[in-house]
């Protein structure tokens, strides 16, 4: 059984005012095995966010399956001690640490809060010990677990994100846009990290990035989204490198590097949008 399994999954967004309805996730399949890293790839509006947030409980689904270690991850939560079982095997890192860090709350008071919401730790002992463990975990030190989020830098405060989430041992981490809003060279840091953390611990990571180059960095395999519709998936090198898919190779031909011209990208983006509007044409 996969780590992860999903099946047919379908969600609808119903604008009031408008006539169209907007499917954004179109009939997705995909599974993610233990401690594989698993790649969303499109553009903004293509679904991602969207799947990631059924996955993790905080959109529902009109259709489909999420099965998660054996769990219907689709079925409603019946209890708070279900919902916080739930939470241990699925924990999710956000592009922007600032809007889940609690500003007034010291590092390690907030890996603390965690580790006893969940029952983790059984002493003040030890979880200072668990809380200095987290950090080294992150290459971060226990100055950083004395530290506000204000007084960090961005990348560590994502460091901080991955060591919360990392606190309640999940099977699965959920990755939105977790690394496009560091620096290029802090984003290569985070990415050495993460990929060291799944050799070590065997966490899956479900990672949503528009940036091919990050997920060619991380992930084994990779789904191309297109309009909420997967229109290649498999090996990420073979993705990317010998794309099959008239969008994959666009979105490859998209990212800056030798010989990137730009006004060329941009003829066949048209292009491509002109084709995608013909009345009938799937991607």
């Amino acid at each position: 059984m996969s780590l992860v399994e999903v099946s047919e999954l379908h969600r609808v967004f119903r604008t009031a005012g408008s006539a169209a309805d907007v499917t954004a996730v179109n009939r997705v399949s995909f599974t993610i095995e233990a401690g594989e890293a698993v790649g969303l790839v499109g553009e903004s509006g293509s679904g991602k966010s969207t799947i990631a947030r059924i996955l993790m409980g905080l959109e529902r689904a009109d259709a489909g399956s999420v099965m998660i270690d054996g769990e219907d991850r689709l079925r409603r939560v019946r209890n708070r001690s279900e919902r916080m079982r739930r939470a241990r095997s699925v924990q999710m890192v956000f592009q922007d640490p600032n809007g889940t860090l609690d500003r007034h709350l010291t590092v390690g008071e907030t890996l603390r809060r965690a580790l006893a919401a969940h029952r983790l730790v059984d002493s003040r002992s030890a979880a200072r010990a668990r809380v200095a463990e987290l950090l080294d975990r992150v290459r971060l030190t226990e100055r950083h677990g004395r530290a506000k989020p204000h007084e960090l830098s961005g990348g560590q405060r994502q460091r901080i994100a991955i060591a919360r989430a990392l606190a309640l041992e999940p099977r699965l981490v959920v990755l939105d846009e977790a690394v496009s809003a560091l620096d290029v060279s802090v984003q290569a840091q985070v990415l050495d990290l993460l990929a060291e953390i799944q050799r070590e611990s065997g966490v899956g990571y479900l990672f949503v990035s528009h940036d091919l180059a990050v997920v060619q960095q991380l992930c084994q395999r990779s789904l191309v989204l297109f309009r909420g519709a997967v229109v290649e998936q498999g090996p990420t090198e073979r993705v990317l490198t010998a794309p099959e898919h008239a969008y994959t190779r666009l979105l490859v031909a998209s990212t800056p590097g030798p010989g990137w011209d730009p006004e060329r990208v941009v003829e066949a983006r048209m292009s491509f949008t002109q084709r995608m509007t013909v009345v009938g044409e799937e991607p």
